[in-house]
């Protein structure tokens, strides 16, 4: 009973070994030090907390494919205003807002609206690139000052030395996320509306109040990567969302939350992401160019939605 109940967690595990086995024997200098995994938690992150909130998005039944968009243009919000103010909370507060505020325009436009959430985003991904585009200028800027300001070692230091401090916050994320799913009524109403919205509604619950909040939350996570992201290497460039659409996706899918919401799990997710870390490591390190990740990122996307539409069927 319990392999059938959690075969998509237990194949997700399986995979992660399988991939650190097969690197290992192919890069053993690599996979047995410390410097990959101390990578692994400097980068993973800025991806990892996106798709943690995506995945209630998808369990919910949408979509949203603006969050490299809103990634960026929270980067800008935050530099700018720590340039103006010279205070790092100010700035985070503010980039925070704007984040909070670009996902409940998605949520209106979903909810309000009744447009579909794949094409509204996709059009809400467009606008936000081209606001940042015209706002920066294209031009980057240094946030080496706010080095040392303690917040920023309370984001991105170093605990001992040795552990990322964004890698802390995505386990800390992961966790409240795992509460609100599984411990709280309106992690089970997320479940509810994505297996069928009106039934959901039958029952009781606010369908619309539920799709507004999980489309806020997103756009306030992505935000938060945006902050993370730029004082990790204390510049903002306006590109700073760009390459994490793909990735991100693929941790959702890959952790075994599928397309047609009602199902998917944190944990599932958060395996997804260091999966998928791996992969970018090991690719160049037996060997091969970084061009490979793309492809590889996009096979692991198509494969996972057919693996979990065969399993669902049987």
């Amino acid at each position: 009973v319990f392999l059938r109940e959690n075969k998509s967690q237990i194949s997700v595990i399986a995979v992660l070994f399988g991939i650190f086995i097969l690197f290992t024997i192919g890069s053993p200098q690599t996979f047995l030090s410390y410097n990959i995994y101390y990578s692994f938690m400097s980068t993973i992150p800025f991806f990892a907390i996106m798709a943690l909130s995506l995945t209630l998005v998808v369990i919910s039944g949408e979509m949203d494919l603006s969050f490299p968009s809103i990634m960026g243009f929270a980067g800008w919000a935050f530099t700018v205003i720590f340039h103006r103010t010279g205070s790092v909370g100010i700035a985070i507060f503010i980039s925070l807002i704007f984040g909070l505020g670009a996902g409940l325009m998605n949520g209106l436009l979903v909810v309000k609206l009744k447009l579909p959430s794949m094409i509204t985003t996709i059009g809400t991904q467009f606008f936000w690139a081209g606001a940042t585009a015209v706002v920066s200028g294209g031009l980057g800027k240094t946030l080496v000052p706010a080095k040392t300001n303690i917040i920023y070692s309370m984001l991105v230091g170093r605990l001992g030395g040795k552990v990322p401090a964004q890698m802390i916050w995505t386990v800390i994320f992961a966790f409240v996320i795992w509460l609100f799913l599984n411990r709280h009524r309106f992690g089970a109403h997320i479940y509810f509306i994505g297996d069928n919205p009106e039934s959901a509604r039958v029952m009781g619950i606010n369908v619309d109040r539920v799709k507004m909040m999980v489309f806020t939350q997103m756009g306030l996570f992505s935000a938060f990567a945006g902050i993370l992201a730029s004082l990790e290497v204390t510049y903002y460039w306006p590109t700073l969302g760009q390459g994490y659409l793909l990735k991100t996706i693929a941790a959702v899918y890959l952790g075994g939350t599928p397309v047609e919401g009602g199902v998917g799990t944190v944990f599932g997710t958060f395996i997804g992401a260091i999966i998928l870390g791996c992969l970018e490591a090991g690719i160049i390190a037996i060997g091969m160019t970084g061009f490979w990740t793309q492809l590889i990122y996009g096979l692991i996307v198509i494969v996972s939605i057919a693996m979990h539409s065969i399993l669902r069927r049987r």
